[in-house]
């Protein structure tokens, strides 16, 4: 047991846009795009939110943890079908995590969409 626990210190946001169509789940095959990466003390990640920026088809925003040799799926999100306009909002959805750590700066955490539709994923959380 460490003789000091370890809280959060520095507050840290990481965002990418995710577009291209990867209906794949085995993390080595099609395109993923990196959302935040970790700190050399550790970063712990409280919540995801994905925002469209588009149209969306029904489908999945799937979470990759990459350990800086593999890519392994962490979470899916559903996206609804939603056609956004000024008077119906997009497909948002905010996921909470009290378990979704990033031990070093080795890692990240990164997304895939499985339909080609631009989707703003968040990551929210702080370095420990």
């Amino acid at each position: 047991m460490a003789s000091n626990p370890a809280f959060a210190v520095t507050p840290k946001v990481g965002m990418a846009q995710v577009s291209v169509a990867n209906s794949n789940r085995d993390g080595t095959t099609g395109t993923y795009v990196t959302v935040i990466t970790g700190a050399s003390t550790g970063t712990r990640i409280a919540e995801v939110t994905i925002e469209p920026t588009v149209t969306t088809t029904a489908g999945m925003v799937r979470l990759f943890l990459f350990d800086g040799t593999n890519t392994r799926l962490w979470d899916e999100i559903t996206v609804s079908a939603v056609v956004p306009s000024a008077t119906v909002k997009a497909a948002r959805v905010v996921t909470l995590y009290n378990n979704l750590l990033l031990p070093n700066a080795s890692w990240q955490l990164k997304a895939s969409t499985e339909n080609a539709n631009a989707i703003n994923v968040f990551a929210m959380g702080a370095d420990l």
